[in-house]
């Protein structure tokens, strides 16, 4: 039946041939907060209060935070709607019961336990399984995940591939595990003694870069072959799957959490900071299949974060939580995710500023030390971008490089990390295309004046996690 006056293609009787390229967000705004737009003059002054660390400034003077992508989502109308209907009872609430049915059915594991993040998570299940003479494998470790492992008095190895190494090199899948060196420290340090071999998805220390299904299977074949624990690290699974679907021949048709389903199959238990792929403010989990060792992370979890039913997490948060890992799943959702952050990334890259390529799922990570190639690496390139950026335009970024990697040996000279990248993490939900433009324009700026850029060096620094609450000052 046609309606007059009606075109056939809003009918549904005729394919839409339209070619429209831009991707809009898939969400109208309700709620506003107000940006307080700084001076560069007061923006100098803020650093220099801030110990030139972007941890340490006040949020309120930031104009465009990227900082972190974690807890720092929008939440949709119905996540605000579960948080007024929370069940606030100590143990067994309903809000609780509908969090672990969720995590239950996405997991595939039978023992979920709730934590308030996902380190606290990391500290509870590699705090049992580490401590001195054992070694944990990933493809490569974040800062808190190497904390809490290096606390325990374990030993951490990165194992990327070496795509996964050199930014500039175009693959689809950089996040992936060196499965040949998996089996040779595997043979080197003996079964017994490995901790857990993690798998992260997206890789997040390895430019936001993902994993393929056909690497986290090799992973998965050589664990079980030498029976050593396989723990998936899921912060971002949804985006890894997304990837999956569009870059992976054989699942072009699956969908995206089918694709996460899979993934987590193959392992024994996973981890996740809800704060990223749970699109809420707060929350964790550990997933695990084994009854003994989810009975012994039961009990430390008991101890330190609450009760087994709640574990940190308020009964709004768990409503909020429940709700948000459906919507992750929503293939317009993603579509605008990745997209997105790829439209920064690709404008980035035509303006000659080099990042890890291709962009990632969650953030663009940008190569300071080739965009800063007068400064050396004991000079902090990607500590001096950091702070140019929040100078230049009151944009708040991370360093993922030898502030945040770097050790020192025994003469106290610096071990500089593989890599020495800037993320711009883009938070889910929060940002639009006209503050994307502004963040390229303040590149601009950046590039033009690059060569005036001046090294900096720590004057404070405590043992774990420097990079949080070090001091910095320019170098003169």
């Amino acid at each position: 039946m046609k309606i007059a006056g009606l075109p056939e293609v809003y009918l549904g009787t005729k394919k839409n041939t339209m070619a429209i390229k831009t991707i809009i967000e898939p969400f109208r705004i309700k709620m506003v907060e107000p940006i307080r737009m700084s001076s560069e003059e007061e923006r100098i002054e803020y650093l220099e209060m801030a110990h030139y660390n972007p941890f340490l400034l006040k949020s309120e003077n930031v104009i465009i935070d990227l900082l972190t992508d974690s807890g720092t989502s929008a939440m949709s109308a119905k996540q605000w709607g579960g948080v007024m209907e929370g069940d606030e009872s100590y143990a067994g609430s309903r809000s609780w019961m509908k969090m672990e049915d969720e995590i239950r059915e996405q997991t595939g594991c039978e023992f979920i336990l709730p934590t308030h993040q996902g380190r606290a998570g990391e500290r509870i299940l590699y705090g049992h399984l580490g401590g001195p003479g054992k070694v944990f494998i990933s493809n490569t470790h974040f800062d808190t995940t190497r904390a809490n492992i290096e606390f325990s008095g374990s030993t951490a190895f990165d194992i990327p591939i070496d795509e996964g190494k050199k930014p500039s090199v175009e693959h689809p899948f950089k996040g992936n595990m060196d499965v040949d060196k998996l089996e040779e420290l595997i043979t080197q340090h003996k079964p017994l003694n490995i901790g857990a071999v993690i798998l992260t998805v997206t890789n997040n220390s390895g430019g936001g870069q993902p994993v393929s299904m056909a690497n986290a299977r090799d992973v998965a074949e050589i664990c079980k072959k030498y029976e050593i624990l396989f723990v998936l690290d899921s912060c971002r699974i949804a985006e890894n799957a997304y990837f999956i679907k569009h870059r992976e021949e054989g699942f072009e048709n699956h969908t995206y959490k089918d694709i996460a389903k899979e993934m987590y199959r193959l392992t024994d238990g996973a981890v996740m900071s809800l704060k990223k792929d749970g699109l809420v403010n707060m929350g964790g989990f550990i997933a695990l299949k084994d009854p003994e060792l989810a009975e012994a992370c039961k009990n430390l979890l008991i101890i330190t974060e609450g009760f087994a039913t709640y574990g940190g997490l308020s009964g709004r948060d768990m409503e909020a939580i429940a709700q948000g890992l459906k919507e992750v799943f929503r293939p317009d959702y993603l579509k605008y995710r990745i997209k997105s952050t790829g439209f920064l990334g690709d404008n980035l890259h035509k303006m000659g500023v080099p990042i890890m390529r291709p962009t990632g799922g969650h953030a663009v990570y940008i190569d300071a030390k080739a965009f800063y190639s007068h400064l050396p690496v004991n000079q902090y390139p990607g500590q001096a971008l950091v702070l140019d950026l929040y100078r230049k335009g009151g944009i708040r970024a991370v360093e993922i490089g030898s502030v945040m990697f770097g050790k020192y040996d025994e003469n106290g000279n610096l071990i500089p990390s593989p890599m020495e990248l800037v993320r711009l993490a883009m938070p889910r939900r929060v940002y639009t295309q006209s503050h994307v433009e502004y963040i390229l324009e303040v590149f601009q700026e950046l590039i033009n004046e690059k060569d005036k850029t001046k090294g900096v060096k720590i004057v404070k620094e405590p043992k774990f996690l420097r990079h949080f609450t070090s001091h910095f000052e320019i170098i003169e």
